[in-house]
């Protein structure tokens, strides 16, 4: 009988209807299982039908025995609807909690038997639920801290309490730079405008108008933000220059301050005094803004927050570097009594 790649021709005649009904009841589960195969246990409890063409001969047998020769009519059979009529029959045969599956990638017949890998990657995992320690384990816990603390305060070796100091204070340092992460504002995209040339004459009449006025914006301690910002706006309604006063203002720091508020106010600085004053001018074509004060800004108690938590964090990093020097210079004096002791007779 010829066969064709991945078929089988059967023969069947057109008035038995015993041959049809053979080859679905009895070729599908018994001649399947009868034929004898060769499987392979995998390690994930699956069997592995290796001859996979001998299904195919044992349906061609078994229909040749229950239909005449000549038959008239030709039913052609692929191989993937056999494996699939053994897979209905499989479904109705078990109905137990254990789950049967057929497989047929590659051209082989793959059995599992158990959990499908399927719903076991579903299933979640229990979390495992943490004991609550009751309010007396607690204290007990924070007596016990305190405890070993003042061991390490008090201790009689310099170095212990050098670098219990120190690790305490490496501890603030990491709290306050991720507090100060929180006061951090994107800057908004600045809408473009052609800055106005002036000439040195109008620089000089300018300089000397902004000196002479009387009308100045204090910038204290709490820095940039928005209310310094609105006062300039302010001044900008009667007068063409306003100076602003940075007082307390660290070496280099009034030039930061004149750099970002003219980018928020874009006014044009005229002159930076070494008394730390800055003089601005409003431009030529100036127009009052409907929001006075930017939206990318501190407001006055934010800006004071934050330079509470920059003074500390100031003052810790200071007294970090004094720690790390005091221990470097115990160190060295522990190394140098060392070496004496060893050169003594």
């Amino acid at each position: 009988m010829p066969r064709c790649r991945g078929q089988s021709i059967i023969t069947i005649s057109r008035g038995s209807l015993f041959g049809f009904t053979s080859l679905i009841r009895n070729a599908s589960p018994l001649s399947l299982l009868s034929v004898p195969t060769s499987f392979g246990q995998s390690s994930h409890g699956s069997c592995e039908h290796q001859a996979s063409s001998r299904i195919v001969k044992s349906l061609n047998e078994s229909t040749s025995r229950d239909c005449p020769p000549g038959s008239s009519l030709t039913w052609r059979y692929s191989m993937w609807e056999s494996y699939g009529g053994f897979k209905r029959w499989q479904s109705v045969r078990h109905f137990s909690n254990a789950v049967v599956e057929l497989k047929t990638d590659s051209n082989t017949v793959r059995f599992s038997f158990g959990p499908s890998s399927t719903n076991g990657s579903q299933l979640k995992q229990k979390k495992v639920a943490k004991t609550k320690l009751s309010k007396k384990d607690k204290l007990n816990e924070l007596r016990l801290y305190r405890l070993k603390a003042k061991k390490k305060k008090t201790s009689p070796n310099p170095e212990v309490r050098i670098r219990y100091s120190l690790e305490k204070a490496k501890r603030k340092e990491a709290w306050l730079i991720e507090k100060l992460r929180k006061f951090e504002i994107p800057k908004s995209v600045v809408e473009k405008y052609d800055p106005e040339i002036l000439t040195e004459e109008e620089k000089h009449y300018l300089k000397r108008t902004g000196e002479k006025k009387k009308n100045f914006v204090l910038l204290g301690r709490r820095g940039v933000f928005g209310g310094v910002v609105l006062n300039m706006h302010m001044h900008w309604k009667k007068h063409e220059t306003v100076k602003v006063i940075c007082k307390p203002c660290k070496p280099g720091q009034v030039h930061e301050y004149a750099e970002e508020l003219s980018r928020l106010s874009k006014g044009i600085v005229i002159d930076i005094k070494p008394n730390n004053s800055i003089i601005f001018y409003r431009g030529k074509n100036y127009v009052q803004p409907e929001v006075m004060s930017p939206p990318d800004t501190l407001s006055k108690d934010k800006a004071l927050e934050k330079y509470r938590y920059e003074q500390s964090l100031e003052h810790t990093s200071q007294f970090i570097e004094k720690l790390e020097k005091e221990l470097e210079d115990f160190q060295k004096h522990l190394a140098q009594f060392k070496r004496r002791k060893e050169d003594a007779p």
